[in-house]
């Protein structure tokens, strides 16, 4: 049997043979891929392979050297050594910041009471001031005293007493379900809104939000989730609107106003409750003297129009 062309018995036949006569392998071009396909494994990987094989025909398998798991053993203990004191410190407080946590905390405390007590006299002044002009315009122009407690009572200053109506919203589910999820279950700013301004056309003298009372600078806004009336948040999840006035008739045009249609939205896509409920007497409490910001004397044989046309 002829044997392969390019194999060792073939280059043994042709040894004896001349140059110019010898056959030429058909791959002899591929020289590269002849070694790959001959010689896959490197003579030291080959080797080293053998020796391998040798050793474990003997019954014996290498080891790694004693001072190298040694030197692995000793670095895993300083890395947890390094570990557990770095989490001790700190978990640990130390005295400087516990101490000066504390002195931070007492004098919160301290100038919330001195904040408190300065606002308590501002109170006591306030009505003193009051109870003097009154005494004086009494005796001197009954009629202006007659003015200024109409505007007291219209612009929030002073506490009002009478009958009226209890407005009560409440977020989706009382306040007691996930209204996280749908953020339309909470009462906003906007609704306080649209049922105050609705109050307020219905024929009211006095509203209060959450016992905050209502002036003629007071605003309604949001910060986040809260509600925010003259930037005093109101806890929620229930929010209770009173307004002074006549019941019957503030009812009746309250309820010719768009809110109850409003709150009826509120209440069949997101949960959202509301109530109305008359009341014979409410009280609510009076914000003291406001500071005037800004003022401007009128002319009363100046036209509005003519005012109006000379202001900045």
């Amino acid at each position: 049997m002829s044997a392969r062309p390019g194999t060792k018995t073939d280059r043994a036949a042709d040894d004896g043979v001349p140059e110019g006569q010898r056959r030429r392998r058909p791959d002899e071009s591929m020289t590269l891929l002849v070694e790959v396909m001959e010689r896959p494994l490197d003579p030291g990987y080959a080797d080293a392979a053998a020796r391998r094989k040798a050793a474990s025909a003997a019954g014996s398998t290498p080891r790694r050297g004693w001072a190298g798991a040694a030197a692995l053993a000793v670095l895993a203990g300083v890395l947890g050594l390094v570990t557990v004191a770095a989490a001790q410190q700190l978990r640990a407080p130390q005295a400087e910041i516990a101490e000066a946590r504390q002195l931070l905390e007492d004098q919160i405390v301290e100038r919330q009471a001195v904040a408190d007590g300065l606002r308590d006299r501002s109170g006591e002044l306030s009505a003193e001031i009051d109870e003097l002009q009154h005494e004086t315009l009494a005796s001197q122009d009954p009629a202006l005293l007659r003015t200024l407690r109409v505007d007291s009572a219209v612009n929030g200053t002073s506490p009002v007493a009478g009958p009226g109506l209890v407005v009560t919203l409440a977020d989706g589910g009382g306040g007691l379900s996930d209204t996280e999820s749908e953020p339309g279950a909470r009462v906003r700013d906007v609704d306080v809104q649209t049922v105050v301004n609705a109050l307020w056309s219905s024929g009211a003298e006095a509203i209060e939000v959450d016992g905050q009372r209502l002036t003629t600078m007071s605003a309604i806004r949001n910060a986040g989730d809260a509600i925010l009336v003259d930037l005093v948040p109101l806890p929620g999840p229930s929010y209770v609107i009173r307004a002074v006035g006549d019941p019957e008739g503030m009812q009746t045009a309250y309820a010719r106003t768009g809110a109850p249609a409003y709150l009826q939205l509120l209440g069949s896509r997101y949960g959202v409750s509301s109530s109305v409920v008359p009341q014979s007497e409410l009280e609510l409490s009076g914000v003291g003297t406001q500071t005037l910001r800004h003022a401007q004397p009128t002319d009363d044989d100046v036209t509005q129009d003519e005012t109006q046309e000379e202001r900045p």
